[in-house]
């Protein structure tokens, strides 16, 4: 196996809907939030941590591609590895190490934080703009369905139209001898096109929490070069070229 290149995709991440993505509670004060988001520890601001996104592409891949209920998982719902080589699902997230025979995971993910643009837009507007100005409480109540009795709830969430900057790295290995015909392969490259599936499934689906009650929804934008930017649904896996990494003689 062999590390031959990688594929860079940078862009930036639309809030559209409040997002929650939780963070600690450790510390909370009376009358303070029930659900805190996740907050970088010195500036405060919300992040979307790398392994949120790359949690919630590998489980909608799972279901997309029917891995969710592989019977040769253990147990319903759980994480679908196996020692598959043309499997996408573990070539580009991984598998256990007891499993693997395909190499390192192909995805690395980076925090998403927030972009600077925005910022800079956001105190242009307001000079007294500051990170706190990011978070909403959003209030909800689970209703008794007998006495009607309400048991309210509230938890912070992203204000919609906030944007976070993310990274994503896709490394491409040569896995076989091109001339090995005993051992056909799904080459990494003709992979990739899953990571661009997994993240339009994200938009049509949600980030974080309460997604299935008005949370989550985002729309990302991709960088292609010569600062020119699509949207999901008009990039192809080739607008997304292959950097590949030469040899040291």
């Amino acid at each position: 196996m062999q590390y031959i290149g990688y594929k860079k995709i940078k862009g930036t991440i639309t809030v559209i809907t409040g997002l929650h993505i939780g963070g600690s509670t450790v510390g909370l004060e009376i009358g303070g939030k029930d659900n805190p988001i996740i907050k970088h520890p010195t500036t405060k601001e919300p992040y979307i941590p790398g392994s949120s996104l790359k949690g919630k592409i590998r489980s909608l891949l799972e279901l997309h591609l029917g891995k969710h209920n592989d019977p040769s998982v253990k147990g319903w719902g759980e994480v679908h590895t196996c020692a598959e080589s043309n499997c996408p699902v573990c070539v580009i997230f991984g598998s256990s190490a007891d499993e693997s025979t395909n190499g390192p995971t192909r995805l690395v993910v980076r925090d998403a934080i927030l972009d600077d643009a925005y910022k800079e837009e956001q105190k242009r507007k307001n000079n007294n703009w500051t990170a706190l100005d990011l978070t909403e409480s959003k209030y909800e109540n689970s209703i008794n369905r007998i006495t009607a009795r309400a048991n309210p709830r509230n938890f912070e969430r992203v204000v919609p139209g906030a944007k976070f900057s993310f990274e994503m790295i896709y490394r491409v290995f040569k896995r076989h001898d091109e001339n090995d015909k005993k051992n056909p392969e799904m080459e990494d490259e003709k992979l990739f096109k899953n990571v661009l599936t997994g993240l339009k499934l994200i938009e049509n689906d949600a980030l974080g929490g309460a997604g299935s009650r008005g949370c989550g929804q985002v729309e990302f934008k991709i960088e292609i070069g010569n600062g020119q930017t699509k949207s999901l649904a008009d990039i192809e896996s080739s607008d997304i070229e292959t950097i590949f990494i030469k040899k040291q003689e």
